[in-house]
This record gives C-alpha cells, sequence and structure tokens, in this order.
C-alpha cells in the first residue's frame, strides 16, 4: 500500500474530564457492555480488515456497534424503529444484518440509513442493506453522484487507487442545517458537514441516555489528508480550504463519547473493552488537531521534496 494511503494508525485518546451532562460523574459501562466490549476485541485482536467478521457491541444507551473489525457500522435504537450510520463493504453485509439480529432487533425496523463518506469501505454495502431494510438513504448533494453511479469521484485525491461500490438509490437530501428525524421512530440525528476527505463527507451527533445518565455522541468522518503518489494537496487548494474549514467544527462538536468510522484512528475497540477511558469530552479537539497536523506535515513534505 502506498505511504500516503497507510495512515490508519490508532490515534490514542487521552481521558480528560468528566462528561459535560448531567449527572457529573462520567456514566460507567454497564456488565453487559463491557462483557461485549471484551469480545469484540477478542475476536478482532490481530484483525482490521474492513470485511473481517465482527461481533456487536453495546457502546452506550441506544447506540450499538454492528459493524467488522476494520470499519465501524452504527445502529442507533428506539421502540419505534432504528437508524443505521454507515455500510461497511458489501462482502460485510450478512455479518452486519446478523449482528443487529444478536442484539434482538429486526433489521426491517430501520427507518433512515445515513453515512459518513463515499468511499467503497463505508458505502459499499448500503445498497445491499437498503434493499434487505428497504429504509431510505440518505445523502447531502454533494455525494449523490458518487453514491448513485457506484463511481469514484474525479475529483477525489485517492481517485487512481480506489474502486467503486455498488450503486444505491439516494432517496432523502439533506443539507446540514437542522436535524434529521429518522422516520418517526423519535430519533433525531444532527448532520455536521465536514468536507475534504470526500466531498460529502459527514459527521453526526446524537444524544444517548442511559440509566438518566444522558452523553453527547459523536461519530466523526475520516479526517485524513491522504491520496494516490501523483496527487498534490498544495497544487488543490479548494481541497486544503474545506479541511481547514471541518477541523474547526470537528472541535467545536458536543463529544463526549468519539466515535470514528475506522475504528483505529479513536482507538474505540480497546475503549470499548474498558482498556481506556470511553468518555473523554475533548475528544472531538483532540482528532481535530491531530488530523490538522498531519495535513501540515504532508503539506510541509510536498514543500520540501516538490513531490
Amino acid at each position: 500500500m502506498s505511504a500516503r494511503l497507510a495512515v490508519f494508525a490508532p490515534l490514542v485518546l487521552a481521558a480528560c474530564a468528566p462528561a459535560a451532562t448531567e449527572p457529573s460523574a462520567p456514566p460507567a459501562a454497564t456488565a453487559d457492555a463491557r462483557a461485549q466490549g471484551a469480545a469484540l476485541a477478542q475476536a478482532c485482536a490481530g484483525r482490521d480488515g474492513w470485511s473481517d467478521a465482527a461481533p456487536p457491541a453495546l457502546i452506550h444507551g441506544d447506540t450499538y456497534y454492528v459493524g467488522t473489525c476494520g470499519i465501524a457500522v452504527l445502529l442507533i435504537t428506539s421502540p419505534n424503529g432504528h437508524a443505521l450510520i454507515d455500510g461497511a463493504t458489501e462482502e460485510a453485509v450478512p455479518g452486519i444484518l446478523a449482528n443487529i439480529r444478536t442484539l434482538g432487533f429486526d433489521p426491517r425496523d430501520i427507518k433512515g440509513i445515513f453515512y459518513t463518506h463515499e468511499h467503497y469501505d463505508h458505502m459499499g454495502g448500503l445498497a445491499a442493506l437498503a434493499e434487505a431494510t428497504g429504509a431510505p438513504v440518505w445523502s447531502r448533494e454533494p455525494g449523490r453522484s458518487v453514491l448513485e453511479s457506484g463511481m469514484v469521484d474525479p475529483a477525489d485525491p485517492q481517485v487512481d487507487v480506489i474502486r467503486g461500490a455498488a450503486p444505491v438509490r439516494v432517496n432523502r437530501i439533506f443539507d446540514g442545517a437542522s436535524g434529521i428525524p429518522v422516520g418517526d421512530s423519535g430519533l433525531v440525528l444532527t448532520p455536521v458537514p465536514t468536507p475534504g476527505h470526500t466531498n460529502g463527507g459527514t459527521s453526526w451527533n446524537w444524544q444517548s441516555c442511559e440509566d438518566g445518565v444522558c452523553v453527547n455522541i459523536a461519530y466523526v468522518d475520516s479526517l485524513t489528508a491522504v491520496s494516490g503518489d501523483a496527487y498534490r494537496f498544495t497544487d488543490h487548494p479548494e481541497r486544503v480550504a474545506p479541511f481547514r474549514s471541518t477541523f474547526a467544527k470537528v472541535a467545536a462538536m458536543p463529544c463526549d463519547i468519539l466515535l470514528t468510522p475506522h475504528p483505529s484512528i479513536s482507538n474505540l475497540i480497546p475503549r470499548l473493552a474498558g482498556q481506556a477511558p470511553l468518555v473523554n469530552p475533548q475528544g472531538c479537539r483532540d482528532v481535530a488537531q491531530a488530523m490538522a497536523a498531519r495535513l501540515d506535515a504532508r503539506l510541509a513534505q510536498e514543500a520540501q521534496t516538490g513531490s
């Protein structure tokens, strides 16, 4: 793999102050959550492939990890229906559906399918998931053509080194200006447009409550400035400027629990297993600062080497 693509090293986020929401103490993981997190960590030990099957795990309250060892897929539940964010790869779909059923939920009760960005490792399973659930697929307009064509955006920095995905019909468009009610489920997801990695990149906020403890969950899209070897971000200020704006928006997101599409970026699986703190209200700020530093290093390297 190109050195410019192999950047998904773990970003271990330090524990910080208690969650900003009441009560004042961070929530302790329930026994079920800790056991499920430990099982997830054990199953994925030494395995981080995008389609590597993994067991599901409770994150907090109504929010579950149902993805693979290398790619997060999130299920947010309610008595009146559920939301799914991201689809991993097409090969991962049977495992995702099995995870949802293992948790005791019916995939047909999913009322909306969302995603973080339009690369095949996150959108590859959307078409099969939409067919299996009957749920509408939501997108911002900048990502729509990629989803519906299945082809990589010609302006994508990785266009020469990644493949397309199965096309999927987009049923609903949102602009990122307000929260999205998910059917009649009572769930409301707040999108935060975060372009840079792709044009349609979107991060997500929602509140999750458990035993009277409510936390703000932030599912922060990939913020990495990666590309094929011939691509120079220095030559594309139209790509760099959105990254700068995105870093600022992510740093300001409500963020008691940080989740990321590549779980290694936020050390997510060890955190779910109790090996590191799950709650860290500074997590969004930390990941934004770390990714801004990576972009700065990339631009400095280009300036020094001319490539």
